[in-house]
């Protein structure tokens, strides 16, 4: 019996119907991005703890995303019974695969913020209206 694995799906990010792009809309958000670098370079970490990594993340926010990422496939939600309820996310293998690309554009972001700065204060200087 041949038995043969059907071609990967194609997508093209650059169609508008592509489903690739919801994924880029997931990923591609600034708490999104944070909650995985956290994630990636701290390992498991409860509620409390990433809320006080993501300086300025509200709570809604911060359980929106999680609860996105999760959906997702990119973090697990883990419930420890205990007395206060623990709950801890970690990236799943899936998510982990992409710790390294947010981290590069974090680091790329953190490296290149004067030259950005100084890119946005001549743009507006020279589209200013007198």
């Amino acid at each position: 019996m041949d038995v043969t694995a059907d071609p990967p799906a194609r997508f093209d990010v650059f169609a508008a119907s592509c489903p690739s792009r919801r994924l880029l809309d997931t990923i591609g958000d600034k708490w999104a991005s944070l909650v995985i670098v956290a994630l990636g370079l701290g390992g498991p970490m409860r509620y409390s703890e990433l809320a006080a990594r993501i300086e300025g993340v509200s709570q809604k926010m911060l359980t929106q995303t999680l609860r996105g990422l999760e959906r997702d496939g990119l973090l697990t939600r883990t419930v420890t019974p205990s007395v206060p309820v623990r709950v801890d996310y970690e990236l799943t293998p899936l998510g982990y695969s992409l710790k390294d690309t947010i981290r590069h554009l974090k680091e790329w972001a953190e490296a290149h913020l004067p030259e950005v700065d100084a890119a946005r204060a001549a743009y507006d200087r020279a589209h200013a209206k007198p």
